[in-house]
This record gives structure tokens, C-alpha cells and sequence, in this order.
């Protein structure tokens, strides 16, 4: 690169021949985030009249006078470096917010991304992403489940605790909860990283891992998750898991009695009727419940 394109370029005199081989540099790109991030930048309010009448009341007697001789060169510098601490640390710190999204216990929420994508959070979930920097890194921190529509476009990737999910445009569904990680592609491709080994997963395919096992699960068998239309499904998943989702969809605390809780349960329970849940949980597998307010005592049938 010219060393003086930069200058150029900051007082706006580079001649358009100029300006296109200097938009080719690999350093165009830096300068140009740096250049957008100081142009945010307000100045304070400076009062001059006020400044210079101050500056008269307390100047110094001639007894009080020392004469310091600057290097102009030298200040020049020391300003240059101030401003570009400033402008490189405003830059940094505006590219650094994160914009969260949570959700409550039985709550569901949607949200939609800079690039049209969009994310369905399941209850008691957690995602954040950059929204300044999406355009060039399109990644999402989760701690929870939602199900993405991704928009067509660069790398998409899903960081969670146990693993990376990476795609270009696709649907799929990913949990992560404590002891339980499952992503689940419904259209398209994604490519799962979980313990520096990555899968390739094609539509109508579950990767999954209980308890830092990986469990062979069957495909799924519909288009989108069933949490989206208010019904939690489970295929051979064990009965603590189960409960655990139950607690999130209902805000609802369990207790279990001389239950197996590690026994595998298939089957769907609904979302908005608390007692029609229970019992397609509890029938299957003889199981009795008690309610009472926002608690419930699972046992067994023979349970003293």
C-alpha cells in the first residue's frame, strides 16, 4: 500500500483509481472499521469564551514566568497517540456488546437476527450474538434449546458449552442442558463439533449425548420441533429428563418417590394442561402423581 493513501483517504483526496487499489489492501478493511467506530464519537462541549477569560484571570506575574520550549514534532505525537488509543478503544468496545434474549420458566420467545434469520428460544433458555458485527461473524452463545431458520449466507455457527453446530442456511433444532446435548438438523446440512470430533448431520437426522455418551436416537419424523406448537416429545429418553422439561414447560417443582428415574420414556406431553401431562407421563408407566399447587410428588403404584 502507498504510505500515503492513508492520509489520502482520511481528508478525502484519493482520485478514484487510487481509491479502488487502496479498497484492495488487506488493510482497507481495519481502517475502515476504525474510521466508522471514531466517527460515533462526540467531542465535550467547550465553552472558548469562558475558557480564554479564565485562562486571563489566572495568568501568571512576569516573576511567575518559565519559558518551555516544545518540540512541536514530539506533541504532535503524543496527540496522534491519544486519539488513536481512543478511537481503537471505542472501536473495540463498540464491537464487543452483546445483545441477549432470555426466557422464564414456561415461557417461549422468537426473536429475529440482523440478517432475517430467525430463533425460537425454548423455556428457561439463554442466547446472546454481536449485533454490530453479525454481517461478518454470524454467531450465537446458547444455554439452553431453540430451534434457528437460518438465512442463506456466511458460516451460522451455535456455540454452547458442549459443542459447535455450523451451517450456511438450514433448519435445526439445538438443546443443551446439563448432562444432555441433542441438535437436530430438519432441512439442509449441519456439521456438529462436540469434543474435537465433528459430525456431518443431513436433514432428517438428531446427533445425541447423555451424560458425555453418544446415544444412537432414531430420525425425527416432522418438520420443525414439537415445542413449537406447545407438545415436548421424547424417543427412549430417561424418565430425569423428562421431569426436568415438565419443571420447565409448567414453573413447577417435582419430587419423586421409589421411582426409577433412569428407566426411558417415549412418548409426548402437552404444554398448556398440567394434568393431561401428567398423565401421559405417569400412565405409560404406572406410575401415580399427586398435585398440589405448584408442587408434584410422583411414586409408584406400590409405593407405601
Amino acid at each position: 500500500m502507498q504510505e500515503n493513501y492513508l492520509a489520502k483517504w482520511l481528508n478525502n483526496e484519493l482520485t478514484k483509481e487510487e481509491l479502488e487499489v487502496f479498497k484492495n489492501t488487506d488493510e482497507y478493511a481495519s481502517y475502515k472499521k476504525i474510521a466508522d467506530a471514531s466517527s460515533k464519537l462526540q467531542a465535550p462541549n467547550f465553552d472558548i469564551d469562558k475558557a480564554l477569560n479564565d485562562s486571563i484571570a489566572n495568568r501568571p506575574t512576569s516573576k511567575d514566568v518559565k519559558v518551555i520550549r516544545l518540540n512541536p514534532f514530539k506533541k504532535l505525537l503524543r496527540i496522534a497517540a491519544v486519539v488513536l488509543v481512543l478511537v481503537t478503544g471505542s472501536y473495540f468496545y463498540y464491537n464487543s456488546l452483546d445483545e441477549t434474549l432470555k426466557t422464564d420458566l414456561a415461557e417461549n420467545k422468537s426473536l429475529v437476527l440482523p440478517d432475517a434469520s430467525t430463533v425460537f428460544l425454548n423455556a428457561d433458555s439463554k442466547l446472546s450474538y454481536n449485533k454490530n458485527n453479525w454481517d461478518e461473524n454470524r454467531k450465537i452463545s446458547l444455554n439452553g434449546e431453540a430451534y434457528f431458520k437460518v438465512a442463506k449466507g456466511k458460516k451460522f455457527t451455535v456455540e454452547t458449552s458442549e459443542g459447535l453446530v455450523t451451517v450456511l442456511g438450514t433448519q435445526f433444532n439445538v438443546e443443551n442442558r446439563k448432562g444432555f446435548f441433542e441438535v437436530t438438523c430438519y432441512e439442509g446440512l449441519v456439521s456438529v463439533t462436540h469434543k474435537n470430533k465433528t459430525i456431518k448431520l443431513p436433514g432428517g437426522n438428531s446427533f445425541l449425548v447423555i451424560n458425555n455418551e453418544i446415544i444412537a436416537t432414531e430420525a425425527p419424523n416432522t418438520s420443525a420441533p414439537s415445542w413449537i406448537t406447545n407438545e415436548s416429545t421424547f424417543k427412549s429418553i430417561p424418565m430425569l429428563y423428562v421431569i426436568q422439561e415438565f419443571e420447565r414447560q409448567y414453573n413447577i417443582t417435582v419430587d419423586t418417590k421409589n421411582i426409577d428415574t433412569n428407566i426411558l420414556y417415549t412418548g409426548t406431553f402437552t404444554n398448556k394442561n398440567i394434568e393431561l401431562a401428567l398423565k401421559s407421563i405417569c400412565l405409560p408407566n404406572q406410575i401415580k402423581f399427586k398435585l398440589e399447587k405448584n408442587k408434584v410428588l410422583l411414586y409408584a403404584e406400590n409405593a407405601p
